[in-house]
């Protein structure tokens, strides 16, 4: 699987954050969530970290299309 990239977030001052994938709204958080997150991506991988908030991470269909004939 590929690393993630392109996704930015940018903290306002309200406690919000946004978070754009290659330029585009990808997501909004605020309060506690947007706390969370914060420390989240701090913590680890920035980039794996706004794709699972995003959900552009892992649709299902990751092991159909591994066992499809093509992909052997």
């Amino acid at each position: 699987m590929a690393r993630p990239s392109g996704f930015r977030y940018e903290q306002h001052g309200d406690a919000s954050v946004t978070i754009t994938h290659r330029g585009r709204p990808a997501g909004a958080l605020r309060g506690s969530r947007a706390e969370k997150f914060l420390a989240e991506a701090e913590a680890g991988d920035a980039q794996l970290v706004m794709a699972r908030w995003t959900g552009a991470y892992k649709h299902g269909n990751e092991r159909t299309a591994r066992n499809h004939p093509r992909n052997r």
